[in-house]
């Protein structure tokens, strides 16, 4: 457990774990389990405790079949990290925080939507400066889902939620090279008049999916 999450008190030892991590929502799901009849009070502070309104920004970096089969993996790894150099310092000069890294995506959370667009814009545009004198075959490519709503935030180190998923089907999923796509809920969040977005939908086992696919 990190120095932050834990305070040993000088008088008794005890050990008092931040109300929003790791080890704090664990006790309390094991409490679940061992309290089942008061399951509903316990979810209910799970909620207050770990549950926020933010916007989620997932990156998904394209490639790596096609590298790893070509160059092999240390290649590929190489062009992650060569992505997260550019891309971290977007984001953290839009407030955004990265909450974890996921093979070659990035789990990030921001206060609002638009500074996560405009992060992703950054990103897409960096990445397209770079790869103008990388070599051919290691030219980074990242596709990028917006979401935005309640979640559970286990202090910013994993999240979780609706919002969460529907912005990692769209990075992941759906959005081609370079594309920034943004939820429903994301987008109904922007009100700068300067972004222009594109309405978009596609059919999943049967269901129609809005999105918003951000303009140049």
């Amino acid at each position: 457990m990190t120095e932050q999450a834990t305070t040993e008190t000088a008088e008794t030892g005890d050990v008092e774990q931040d109300p929003n991590s790791r080890g704090k929502l664990d006790s309390l799901l094991g409490e679940m389990l061992d309290r089942p009849e008061h399951r509903t009070q316990i979810e209910d502070q799970i909620e207050e405790i770990f549950t926020q309104h933010s916007a989620v920004m997932i990156l998904d970096m394209s490639g790596f079949s096609r590298t790893t089969k070509d160059r092999g993996i240390v290649a590929f790894l190489l062009m992650i990290h060569q992505m997260q150099l550019l891309a971290e310092p977007c984001i953290t000069d839009h407030n955004g925080v990265v909450v974890k890294k996921e093979a070659d995506n990035l789990f990030c959370v921001f206060e609002d939507v638009e500074p996560a667009v405009r992060a992703s814009r950054e990103i897409t545009q960096r990445l397209k400066t770079a790869n103008v004198v990388l070599p051919k075959g290691m030219e980074l490519y990242v596709s990028i889902g917006i979401g935005y709503g309640e979640i559970l935030n286990i202090e910013n180190e994993d999240i979780w939620g609706n919002e969460v998923n529907m912005a990692s089907k769209l990075g992941e999923d759906i959005a081609e090279l370079g594309e920034v796509l943004l939820t429903e809920d994301a987008h109904a969040q922007v009100e700068d008049p300067g972004l222009k977005f594109v309405q978009r939908s596609v059919s999943i086992s049967g269901l129609d999916l809005n999105f918003f696919e951000v303009g140049s």
